[in-house]
């Protein structure tokens, strides 16, 4: 009897050990498996080399956005490729013996607003010297550096001096008093600047940053004008520095178009483009000091925009802590740019624990309902530069709040972006115009709504604006400002909030795609 039950007792045990095994078993299986989903694996992704195999659709995506800054350009054209297009703003800067011809129009208007033209200078700099390998097999390296010059060329001649920069050209209240060609504009074209007088830190830091940003570009092509637009940005940056005080402060009237909500992320930005175009130490340690305690705001996700570029400037500064040399990498002011970067990127990802809930329900991440691509584009930019930047430093994975998440999930998140911008959406249609065969037809863009051989003045030209025919020119490669929360959009040239384009949206949406058209390893330096 004794016997019997002690056998019987060990095979109880033996069987409560099975289950237990078989249980642990499980949870490991599973785990495994939720960490393997998650992008977990210590092992990095294989570092891509050259650029290789063209996505079609974003290359022809691509290409099409690029004609928009071909159409926005002001004075007089050289080589243009937009039959609609001739010269206009010849005289722009007269009255202040300044030739201030070029440059580009902001929107479908005709103002030269400096802070979102300075902006767009930036964002395409960075794009080329991220890029510039996959935009050249698909032919768009040369247009783009085209374009970027036609900026910078203004950016030069509107600063004439180191503590004066002319950051408006155009009355705005008289400039939307009309509807007319930019070719047959007839208006006073008055001058804004700051000074010292009148200073205005975060314009003058945003054109330092575009003129070091581009002085990179130019470096190896055109080495005396890399060195002048290097000359002026960092007498701008001092200007912008030394003088502390918003231009919306300064200049009221700003305030009705391009207000901004602070100058301390530009001041940060500007520096960090500088201690790129230069290596010089000063300009690290002063992201890395005190301004970085007073600006950086770090740990907190904010949106990349004209008016913000904290997350652009997190993500700038990662590059060094991923590329740069041991001594600078390590600092750990400089970890705390790419932790809050990281941030960001958690921010984006749709499945992490710390996903935005700023989303349609389609998934587009939606802030504004003016210009409401701005950005999501502009997020899926920062994510596709930043999952390269883990690719090519063997990075494996980031960790959201105990999840991790590898380089293609940032991609994959990028692509979701543009894919929705390109018609994966619910109305099915493009929202670059040109691009697909349905998409905005009354984009609210003057030169667009106007027939070329039209006879308008500044007032009467509002026939074209009130027409119920869609536009007589196609305003190719436009990125049109979005559907509202409810992923509705109202197609019509009299509603700006959603149909009309921005210049620095197009230089967005061309990052984005220039990211997305084929794949390489980025660049460890940029010089």
């Amino acid at each position: 009897m004794g016997e019997k039950s002690r056998s019987k007792g060990w095979f109880g045990w033996f069987i409560v050990l099975i289950v237990l095994a078989a249980i642990a078993f499980a949870i490991a299986l599973t785990v495994k498996q939720k960490m393997h989903k998650k992008g977990s694996d210590d092992e990095a992704a294989p570092v891509p080399g050259p650029p290789g195999a063209v996505t079609q659709k974003y290359a022809d995506a691509l290409k099409t956005a690029m004609q928009f800054l071909e159409i926005q350009k002001a004075g007089k054209l050289v080589k243009n490729k937009i039959s609609w297009r001739g010269d206009s703003a010849l005289k722009d800067g007269s009255q202040a013996n300044l030739d201030l011809s070029k440059g580009m129009y902001d929107a479908g208007d005709h103002m030269k607003f400096g802070f979102p033209m300075a902006f767009t200078a930036t964002v395409l700099s960075w794009t080329i010297l991220e890029y510039g390998d996959q935009m050249k097999v698909v032919n768009q390296l040369e247009p783009a550096q085209d374009s970027l010059k036609w900026i910078t060329d203004y950016l030069i001649n509107a600063h004439p001096s180191e503590n004066v920069l002319y950051i408006q050209v155009g009355d705005p209240k008289a400039d939307h008093g009309c509807w007319d060609r930019p070719e047959d504009m007839t208006g006073e074209r008055p001058l804004t600047q700051v000074n010292s007088s009148a200073p205005g830190t975060e314009v003058a830091a945003e054109t330092a940053a575009a003129m070091a940003a581009a002085s990179l570009v130019f470096k190896s092509t055109n080495s005396a004008y890399s060195s002048l637009l290097l000359k002026h940005a960092k007498q701008l940056f001092t200007f912008a520095d030394k003088n502390r005080e918003s231009y919306s402060v300064s200049i009221p009237e700003v305030q009705n178009f391009y207000n901004s909500t602070g100058y301390g992320d530009e001041l940060l930005w500007a520096a960090s483009w500088l201690y790129h175009a230069t290596g010089e130490r000063s300009y690290f340690e002063y992201v890395t000091g005190k301004n970085g305690e007073d600006f950086a705001n770090w740990g907190s996700p904010t949106w990349f925009s004209w008016d913000n570029k904290l997350a652009g400037t997190q993500v700038l500064l990662s590059r060094v802590s991923f590329f740069g040399s041991k001594d600078l990498s390590s600092s750990n002011i400089l970890q705390k740019y790419r932790k809050s970067a990281e941030a960001v990127m958690c921010g984006l990802l749709p499945k992490s624990p710390t996903a935005t809930t700023s989303r349609t329900d389609n998934g587009l991440i939606w802030i504004s309902q003016w210009n409401s691509l701005q950005h999501p584009v502009a997020s899926a930019f920062l994510a596709v530069v930043y999952s390269d930047y883990m690719l090519s430093s063997r990075t494996a994975k980031i960790s959201c709040d105990g999840d991790n998440y590898r380089p293609s999930d940032l991609r994959k998140f990028a692509i979701s972006q543009a894919d929705y911008v390109l018609g994966n959406n619910p109305a099915k249609m493009s929202y670059l115009v040109g691009y697909g065969d349905k998409y905005p037809q009354y984009v609210h863009h003057r030169g667009a709504s106007i027939p070329v051989d039209a006879t308008t003045g500044c007032k009467d030209g509002f026939v074209w604006l009130k027409s119920v025919k869609p536009n007589p020119n196609v305003a190719m490669g436009a990125l049109v400002g979005g559907p509202f929360h409810n992923e509705s959009f109202i197609d019509s040239r009299n509603n700006s909030m959603q149909t009309e384009p921005s210049t620095y949206n197009s230089a967005v949406i061309v990052g984005l795609l220039s990211g997305l058209v084929t794949t390489s390893s980025v660049a460890q330096s940029f010089t």
